[in-house]
Protein backbone atom coordinates (compact mmCIF):
# COMPACT_ATOMS: atom_id res chain seq x y z
CA UNK A 1 0.00 0.00 0.00
CA UNK A 2 1.38 3.26 -1.04
CA UNK A 3 2.11 5.87 2.28
CA UNK A 4 1.75 9.17 1.84
CA UNK A 5 2.57 12.16 3.45
CA UNK A 6 0.58 15.20 3.89
CA UNK A 7 2.07 18.75 5.49
CA UNK A 8 -0.51 21.17 5.85
CA UNK A 9 -1.29 23.68 8.43
CA UNK A 10 -5.42 23.93 7.50
CA UNK A 11 -6.88 21.52 9.17
CA UNK A 12 -10.21 21.36 6.92
CA UNK A 13 -8.29 20.83 3.96
CA UNK A 14 -5.85 18.47 5.30
CA UNK A 15 -8.95 15.92 6.54
CA UNK A 16 -10.17 16.51 3.13
CA UNK A 17 -7.47 15.17 1.63
CA UNK A 18 -6.73 12.51 4.06
CA UNK A 19 -10.42 11.40 3.71
CA UNK A 20 -10.29 11.29 0.01
CA UNK A 21 -6.90 9.42 -0.14
CA UNK A 22 -7.51 6.65 2.15
CA UNK A 23 -10.86 6.46 0.37
CA UNK A 24 -8.56 5.57 -2.82
CA UNK A 25 -6.32 2.45 -0.85
CA UNK A 26 -3.31 4.86 0.34
CA UNK A 27 -2.09 4.62 4.13
CA UNK A 28 -1.49 8.47 5.17
CA UNK A 29 -0.14 10.69 7.60
CA UNK A 30 -0.47 14.16 8.09
CA UNK A 31 1.97 16.51 9.88
CA UNK A 32 0.74 20.44 10.40
CA UNK A 33 3.85 22.57 10.71
CA UNK A 34 6.99 22.84 8.23
CA UNK A 35 9.97 21.66 10.26
CA UNK A 36 7.84 18.63 11.64
CA UNK A 37 7.36 18.09 8.00
CA UNK A 38 10.74 18.33 6.78
CA UNK A 39 11.87 15.71 9.43
CA UNK A 40 9.06 13.37 8.26
CA UNK A 41 10.15 13.74 4.96
CA UNK A 42 13.22 12.90 5.31
CA UNK A 43 12.79 9.71 7.74
CA UNK A 44 9.24 8.50 6.70
CA UNK A 45 10.19 6.33 3.34
CA UNK A 46 7.28 8.07 1.94
CA UNK A 47 6.08 7.06 -1.86
CA UNK A 48 4.56 10.64 -1.99
CA UNK A 49 3.94 13.74 -0.46
CA UNK A 50 1.56 16.13 -0.48
CA UNK A 51 2.85 20.28 0.52
CA UNK A 52 0.92 23.49 1.18
CA UNK A 53 3.27 25.98 0.05
CA UNK A 54 2.90 28.36 3.09
CA UNK A 55 2.96 26.65 6.46
CA UNK A 56 3.97 27.86 9.93
CA UNK A 57 7.82 27.39 11.22
CA UNK A 58 9.38 26.47 7.45
CA UNK A 59 7.46 27.44 4.14
CA UNK A 60 6.80 24.56 1.30
CA UNK A 61 9.37 26.20 -0.80
CA UNK A 62 12.18 25.90 1.70
CA UNK A 63 11.09 22.30 1.99
CA UNK A 64 11.28 21.19 -1.15
CA UNK A 65 14.34 23.19 -1.98
CA UNK A 66 15.68 21.24 0.99
CA UNK A 67 14.70 17.77 0.37
CA UNK A 68 16.24 17.81 -3.44
CA UNK A 69 19.36 19.31 -2.26
CA UNK A 70 20.11 16.38 0.32
CA UNK A 71 18.87 14.12 -2.91
CA UNK A 72 15.26 12.71 -1.88
CA UNK A 73 13.63 12.29 -4.75
CA UNK A 74 9.86 11.36 -3.33
CA UNK A 75 6.95 12.71 -5.63
CA UNK A 76 5.79 16.10 -4.39
CA UNK A 77 2.19 17.49 -4.97
CA UNK A 78 2.47 21.35 -4.49
CA UNK A 79 -0.90 22.70 -2.68
CA UNK A 80 -1.27 26.53 -2.70
CA UNK A 81 -3.75 29.32 -2.75
CA UNK A 82 -0.68 31.37 -4.08
CA UNK A 83 -2.14 29.99 -7.88
CA UNK A 84 -0.42 32.90 -10.08
CA UNK A 85 1.80 31.93 -13.04
CA UNK A 86 4.97 33.01 -10.91
CA UNK A 87 4.52 30.80 -7.82
CA UNK A 88 3.63 27.96 -9.77
CA UNK A 89 6.95 28.16 -11.88
CA UNK A 90 8.69 28.83 -8.67
CA UNK A 91 7.29 25.49 -6.91
CA UNK A 92 8.21 23.07 -10.23
CA UNK A 93 11.65 25.01 -10.56
CA UNK A 94 12.32 24.41 -6.61
CA UNK A 95 11.56 20.67 -7.65
CA UNK A 96 8.08 20.10 -6.91
CA UNK A 97 6.72 17.55 -9.44
CA UNK A 98 3.17 19.36 -9.72
CA UNK A 99 1.09 22.39 -8.29
CA UNK A 100 -2.54 22.23 -7.34
CA UNK A 101 -4.02 25.51 -6.77
CA UNK A 102 -6.16 26.20 -3.78
CA UNK A 103 -9.56 25.36 -4.09
CA UNK A 104 -9.69 22.39 -5.86
CA UNK A 105 -11.76 19.36 -6.14
CA UNK A 106 -10.26 16.24 -4.32
CA UNK A 107 -10.58 13.81 -6.58
CA UNK A 108 -8.58 15.95 -9.25
CA UNK A 109 -6.33 15.81 -6.34
CA UNK A 110 -6.24 12.03 -5.81
CA UNK A 111 -6.05 12.03 -9.54
CA UNK A 112 -2.67 14.00 -9.72
CA UNK A 113 -1.22 11.56 -6.81
CA UNK A 114 -2.26 8.53 -8.62
CA UNK A 115 -0.70 10.06 -11.87
CA UNK A 116 2.82 10.90 -10.18
CA UNK A 117 2.51 7.06 -8.48
CA UNK A 118 2.72 5.64 -11.84
CA UNK A 119 5.57 7.80 -13.09
CA UNK A 120 7.83 7.32 -10.09
CA UNK A 121 7.17 3.30 -10.56
CA UNK A 122 7.32 1.92 -14.17
CA UNK A 123 7.76 -1.65 -14.71
CA UNK A 124 11.31 -1.67 -15.38
CA UNK A 125 12.52 -1.79 -19.36
CA UNK A 126 14.08 -5.22 -18.58
CA UNK A 127 10.78 -6.49 -17.34
CA UNK A 128 8.84 -8.39 -20.06
CA UNK A 129 6.01 -10.39 -17.75
CA UNK A 130 3.90 -9.09 -14.57
CA UNK A 131 2.96 -11.87 -11.88
CA UNK A 132 -0.27 -11.50 -9.39
CA UNK A 133 -0.15 -14.83 -7.82
CA UNK A 134 -0.63 -17.61 -10.30
CA UNK A 135 -2.01 -14.92 -13.32
CA UNK A 136 0.88 -13.77 -15.56
CA UNK A 137 0.81 -11.66 -18.46
CA UNK A 138 3.64 -11.27 -21.30
CA UNK A 139 4.58 -7.90 -22.67
CA UNK A 140 6.05 -9.40 -25.50
CA UNK A 141 3.58 -12.07 -26.56
CA UNK A 142 0.63 -10.05 -24.77
CA UNK A 143 -0.38 -13.62 -24.00
CA UNK A 144 -2.00 -13.97 -20.57
CA UNK A 145 -2.07 -17.43 -18.33
CA UNK A 146 -3.88 -18.40 -15.49
CA UNK A 147 -2.45 -21.11 -13.62
CA UNK A 148 -0.46 -22.16 -17.07
CA UNK A 149 -3.71 -21.93 -18.89
CA UNK A 150 -3.72 -19.54 -21.68
CA UNK A 151 -6.53 -16.41 -21.68
CA UNK A 152 -8.52 -16.04 -25.21
CA UNK A 153 -8.40 -11.71 -24.39
CA UNK A 154 -9.63 -8.91 -26.86
CA UNK A 155 -7.52 -6.69 -27.82
CA UNK A 156 -9.07 -3.91 -24.80
CA UNK A 157 -9.35 -6.57 -22.10
CA UNK A 158 -5.21 -7.00 -22.14
CA UNK A 159 -5.14 -3.20 -21.96
CA UNK A 160 -7.02 -3.36 -18.86
CA UNK A 161 -5.45 -6.42 -17.87
CA UNK A 162 -1.99 -4.71 -18.00
CA UNK A 163 -2.92 -1.61 -16.15
CA UNK A 164 -4.36 -3.24 -13.42
CA UNK A 165 -1.43 -5.67 -13.44
CA UNK A 166 0.91 -2.76 -13.52
CA UNK A 167 -0.83 -1.32 -10.41
CA UNK A 168 -1.30 -4.68 -8.29
CA UNK A 169 -2.91 -4.19 -5.09
CA UNK A 170 -3.92 -0.25 -6.00
CA UNK A 171 -7.39 1.00 -5.68
CA UNK A 172 -7.87 2.19 -9.49
CA UNK A 173 -10.89 4.26 -9.89
CA UNK A 174 -13.04 4.05 -12.89
CA UNK A 175 -11.41 7.76 -13.84
CA UNK A 176 -8.35 6.37 -13.82
CA UNK A 177 -9.06 3.18 -15.81
CA UNK A 178 -10.98 4.76 -18.49
CA UNK A 179 -8.29 7.57 -19.10
CA UNK A 180 -6.06 5.04 -19.43
CA UNK A 181 -7.27 2.13 -21.48
CA UNK A 182 -9.81 4.48 -23.40
CA UNK A 183 -7.54 7.71 -23.69
CA UNK A 184 -10.38 9.96 -22.99
CA UNK A 185 -12.22 11.61 -20.06
CA UNK A 186 -14.80 9.51 -18.02
CA UNK A 187 -18.27 9.60 -18.61
CA UNK A 188 -20.08 8.91 -15.75
CA UNK A 189 -22.69 7.79 -16.99
CA UNK A 190 -21.42 5.18 -18.97
CA UNK A 191 -21.24 1.40 -17.93
CA UNK A 192 -18.59 0.69 -20.75
CA UNK A 193 -16.39 -0.44 -17.75
CA UNK A 194 -18.53 -2.56 -15.61
CA UNK A 195 -19.08 -4.39 -18.76
CA UNK A 196 -15.11 -4.99 -19.70
CA UNK A 197 -14.49 -5.62 -16.23
CA UNK A 198 -17.07 -7.99 -16.10
CA UNK A 199 -15.94 -10.06 -19.43
CA UNK A 200 -12.29 -9.87 -17.68
CA UNK A 201 -13.53 -11.52 -14.42
CA UNK A 202 -14.59 -14.48 -16.47
CA UNK A 203 -11.90 -15.35 -18.23
CA UNK A 204 -9.45 -14.18 -15.19
CA UNK A 205 -11.37 -15.60 -12.20
CA UNK A 206 -13.30 -18.42 -13.92
CA UNK A 207 -15.37 -21.11 -11.36
CA UNK A 208 -13.35 -23.24 -9.37
CA UNK A 209 -10.39 -20.38 -8.78
CA UNK A 210 -9.52 -17.91 -6.45
CA UNK A 211 -10.89 -14.21 -7.34
CA UNK A 212 -8.21 -12.15 -7.94
CA UNK A 213 -10.35 -8.69 -9.57
CA UNK A 214 -12.09 -7.63 -6.50
CA UNK A 215 -14.56 -4.66 -6.82
CA UNK A 216 -14.14 -1.59 -3.98
CA UNK A 217 -17.69 -0.48 -3.57
CA UNK A 218 -17.68 3.43 -4.25
CA UNK A 219 -13.95 3.63 -5.07
CA UNK A 220 -13.29 1.28 -7.90
CA UNK A 221 -11.03 -2.11 -8.53
CA UNK A 222 -7.75 -3.56 -7.56
CA UNK A 223 -6.45 -6.62 -8.80
CA UNK A 224 -4.39 -8.25 -5.77
CA UNK A 225 -3.35 -11.71 -4.49
CA UNK A 226 -5.82 -13.37 -2.84
CA UNK A 227 -6.89 -12.70 0.90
Amino acid sequence: MPRILTIEDDAVTATEIVAELQSHGFEVDWVSNGREGLVSAVSGNYDLITLDRMLPELDGLAIVTTLRAIGVATPILMISALSDVDERVRGLRAGGDDYLAKPFATDEMAARVEVLLRRKSPVRATETTLHVADLELDLISHQATRADQPLNLLPTEYKLLEFMMRNPGQILSRMMIFEEVWGYHFDPGTNLIDVHIGRLRKKVDPSGMTPLIRTMRGSGYVIAEPL
